[in-house]
């Protein structure tokens, strides 16, 4: 189609060119000349053939749009038909409650398998940390000891000692003023004696 629009083009220049070159001619007596008159008439008809296979040719294009917009969805619509088939054999092959149970399994052995690793952690941390756990241990018992010290001082500050004391204590105190009126007596031969080693 391409190939004879070109050629109509041709055509209608060669056309042209002969009713300039018989209008320029002597004797040509302007439009009642019956040869001029015939080239202008093939000039006319060149030009409509052309504007029909200018026609021709936008309809054919439209046509194979069309055609290609029919075969892409007639494409889509197998691969839509595939795709519902394989969904369906999908579907069928999957069991619901076999699917359920099966995720229920797994999040039970994932649960499992968490507690065994904090176990582990737990054992692991036992086995490598007790040294410091030992201090740590010892720090907070020394620490609680001394606050308990202190507590006991500040609470036997503010006792008084008892007015009364008791019958055995005050013939104890007696007798040991006894004694230290006679070591009071005893301690300057004794001093002596030391002085003399």
């Amino acid at each position: 189609m391409d190939r004879e629009m070109r050629e109509l083009d041709r055509t209608e220049k060669q056309v042209m060119a002969e009713i300039k070159q018989r209008a320029k001619a002597p004797g040509v007596s302007g439009q009642g000349d019956a040869a001029l008159k015939s080239l202008a008439k093939q000039l006319v008809q060149i030009r409509k053939q052309r504007e029909k296979l200018i026609s021709a040719k936008a309809q054919m294009g439209a046509v194979g749009m069309q055609a290609t917009a029919m075969a892409a969805q007639m494409t889509a619509a197998t691969a839509v038909g595939s795709v519902t088939t394989a969904m369906k054999t999908a579907n069928q092959a999957v069991d619901a409650k076999e699917m359920t149970k099966i995720m229920h399994e797994f999040q039970r052995q994932n649960e499992m398998a968490g507690m065994k690793e904090e176990m582990m952690d737990d054992a692991l941390a036992d086995a490598f940390d007790t040294d410091a756990i030992d201090e740590e241990a010892d720090k907070i018992t020394g620490q609680v000891l001394a606050e308990l010290g202190v507590e006991l001082d500040s609470q036997m500050v503010g006792l008084s000692a008892p007015s009364v004391k008791p019958k055995g204590e005050e013939e104890a105190e007696a007798l040991s003023a006894e004694e230290q009126a006679a070591l009071e007596g005893a301690i300057p031969d004794l001093k002596a004696r030391l002085d003399a080693l």
